[in-house]
């Protein structure tokens, strides 16, 4: 943590850019995975966030960004977090260009609060993050995270359009534009999604959009087993149907179940209904839309436990809970897995102590690289995280990121420690 000399010095620094009223002295509830941090401050644009790096770079200080604060333990912990930058004075939508179908919005922004100003023309960001009441744009962008919804309308990033970034040297740099036809510049924004600010902070960004959807329908299929439910989701992903969202739920004691979202009008859901009645040889039941928030469910319980995020190739998800269950009567685990079509989900793992905890996750991980997938562990105890590496192995990648990171942040300004291989 720095020294009392230099919060009072860095204090008269930044509130001469952002407001004395917005530099505050830290407390207990600010620290960042354990990392005591010494200042809070919360800029109001993107001019004052670079300024506050700028200053931060020259001061040889560390800057932690925080949103909402919903996934600020997520990663590695800081090796340093001496400066907390706060975004919820950014929190507007700048410009919703309805006709062009296309948005502006700031990083401190929430999510909830983006998609009520969407819906009153008619639109929305195809998005379904963790915790959207309280996460933010630009936290949603930084830890890349999205649910089911990813089924039909793609990755995160393939939903921005356009994106501005104050970067450590104090340079705003803006890529990509406010219309979808704009192509160019598409590289930085994608660098930015999933980085955990070890690049840039930031600052606005600019999203493609979906028109609110006439009617919607939540189904779920109640299979008979990991075999069953693997070919139902495959099935639906090879055939003619389309739905807006696609997820299994399985667990301890939580037989497979597949849930469905289908939107458009009422007509075309009652023919996507039969449709895929007739498809899979099992009635869908109808669902109630608290079904799509299940990722959240796993997170929550206060016994020892980690959860993960976990990629799969779709058809290898009975393959892995198969070694999964043996796995939990092995070692006495419970867990509780969320994944969707495309075999992108979330794990829940809960033992007797650490040490358990970490004989199954390393088995996990070996399970899973035979299959060409990942899993990065997400929640954990601070015992866990000091012993091993959360995101895993990322093999050759990892050289070619650290030089990224070296011609971003050379100062190792930005949440030095958090990424992969503790950039």
């Amino acid at each position: 943590m720095i020294s009392a000399e230099q919060i009072a010095l860095l204090s008269g620094q930044f509130a001469a850019i952002v407001g004395a009223e917005y530099v505050q002295v830290s407390t207990a509830n600010d620290a960042v995975d354990g990392c005591v941090v010494g200042l809070v401050v919360a800029p109001e644009n993107a001019d004052q966030v670079a300024r506050v790096l700028k200053y931060a770079a020259e001061a040889g200080v560390a800057v932690v960004v925080r949103g909402g604060g919903t996934k600020l333990g997520w990663g590695n912990p800081p090796a340093s977090a001496d400066v907390l930058l706060e975004t919820g004075r950014m929190a507007a939508v700048l410009e919703h260009a309805w006709g062009d179908m296309t948005v502006t919005v700031q990083a401190g922004c929430t999510i909830a609060n983006m998609q009520r100003t969407l819906a009153e023309h008619g639109q929305r960001l195809a998005l379904d993050p963790l915790w959207p009441e309280r996460a933010t744009v630009g936290g949603v962008l930084a830890t890349n995270d999205t649910g089911a919804l990813r089924v039909r309308y793609g990755a995160l990033r393939d939903q921005v359009i356009g994106m501005t970034i104050a970067l450590a040297d104090g340079t705003v740099a803006k890529s990509g534009g406010k219309v979808v036809k704009n192509v160019a510049g598409y590289d930085l924004p994608k660098l930015m999604t999933g980085a955990l600010g070890t690049l840039g902070v930031i600052v606005e960004a600019n999203f493609r959009l979906y028109p609110l959807p006439q009617a919607t329908r939540d189904l779920t299929l109640a299979v008979p087993d990991m075999q069953a439910a693997n070919q139902a989701l495959l099935a639906v992903n090879d055939s003619v149907l389309a739905p807006g969202a696609v997820q299994l739920r399985v667990g301890t004691g939580l037989p497979p179940q597949i849930d469905l979202r289908f939107e458009g009008l009422p007509a075309a859901l009652d023919a996507q209904e039969r449709q895929l009645g007739q498809m899979i040889g099992i009635a869908p039941q109808p669902s109630v839309s608290s079904i799509w928030q299940a990722r959240e469910q796993v997170w929550l319980g206060t016994e020892p436990a980690l959860v993960c995020k976990l990629s799969l190739l779709p058809s290898d998800i009975a393959r892995f809970t198969t070694l999964l269950e043996r796995l939990a009567n092995l070692l006495r685990l419970d867990w509780h897995m969320v994944i969707n079509a495309l075999g992108v989900g979330m794990l829940r793992l809960v033992g007797a102590n650490d040490e358990v905890l970490l004989a199954g996750i390393v088995q996990l991980r070996t399970d899973v690289a035979s299959m060409q997938g990942s899993i990065s562990i997400l929640g954990c105890s601070p015992g866990i995280k000091r012993r091993i590496e959360v995101w895993g192995d990322v093999g050759d990648g990892l050289a070619l990121m650290r030089r990224v990171k070296e011609r971003f942040d050379p100062q190792r300004t930005l949440s030095p420690g958090r990424f992969v291989g503790r950039i």
